[in-house]
Formats: C-alpha cells, sequence, structure tokens
C-alpha cells in the first residue's frame, strides 16, 4: 500500500473501526427473532395463514441474521445488503397482523414486536456495517 492512500486511510472521517463481536451478537438476537417467528403459531393459538407467514418469514430472517452471524465470525464484514432484507422481512413481520388473520392477539403482538426488533437490528447492522472500514479484529488471527 502506497503512503499517500495509508495517509488517506487514516484520515478519513467518514469510516471507522467495527467490534466485530457486538455486531455478532447483534445478529445472533436477529437469528433468535427469526426462530422463536417459526415457533410461535406452533405454541399460540393460530391460522393457517399465520402458520405460513411466520414459518416463512422467520426462516428467512433467521437465513439471513445466520448469514452475517457467519460472515462476522470469520472476521468478515456484515453484507449490508443481506442486512437490508432483513430490515424488510422484520418490517414484513411488523405490519403482517394488520393483512393476515392472525388467530390470536398474543400471537399477533408477538410477531410484530418480533418484526420491529428484527428491523431495527439488522437496520443497525446495516448501518454500522456500511459506515465500517475494516474489523477491528481483521488478521489478527492466523
Amino acid at each position: 500500500m502506497s503512503d499517500a492512500s495509508e495517509t488517506e486511510r487514516r484520515t478519513r472521517t467518514d469510516y471507522n473501526s467495527l467490534n466485530t463481536d457486538v455486531m455478532q451478537w447483534i445478529s445472533a438476537l436477529a437469528a433468535l427473532l427469526g426462530l422463536y417467528l417459526v415457533a410461535s403459531p406452533f405454541l399460540l393459538e393460530s391460522t393457517d395463514a399465520a402458520v405460513w407467514n411466520d414459518t416463512l418469514i422467520g426462516t428467512a430472517i433467521f437465513l439471513t441474521a445466520g448469514y452475517n452471524f457467519y460472515r462476522l465470525s470469520k472476521d468478515r464484514l456484515a453484507s449490508v445488503g443481506v442486512a437490508s432484507l432483513t430490515v424488510l422481512l422484520g418490517l414484513w413481520a411488523l405490519v403482517s397482523p394488520s393483512f393476515i388473520d392472525m388467530g390470536g392477539n398474543a400471537l399477533a403482538t408477538g410477531t410484530a414486536i418480533s418484526g420491529l426488533l428484527v428491523a431495527a437490528l439488522a437496520a443497525y447492522n446495516a448501518y454500522a456495517n456500511n459506515k465500517a472500514d475494516t474489523p477491528e479484529r481483521a488478521r489478527a488471527r492466523a
């Protein structure tokens, strides 16, 4: 790397280092919320549409958040595109009780709250990884 690009890299203020351990926990929490969405229609009163909705959306959230968890565990930045997709899935989970008969108030509330939390966690994940330059622990492991 040349001296000019190294100096530019150190002086840029729009990028910062990223603690990948914290981001891993955020991705793991979003993935666990996806698993809750998968399990909740089987534990609470639900309709067939609610079972399909929560199972498909929960599985997609689990897979996308899990993918970013995996990337972060390998000292790579999380995928901003995948985190953004997770945000959209969380927003659908937030509003889906308004469009789909959930069969019970507990399931509708749980789905909406889970969606809100997933959307917030994934949005922060996307934002932080978009602003990050390199992980703090990058190349620390052999």
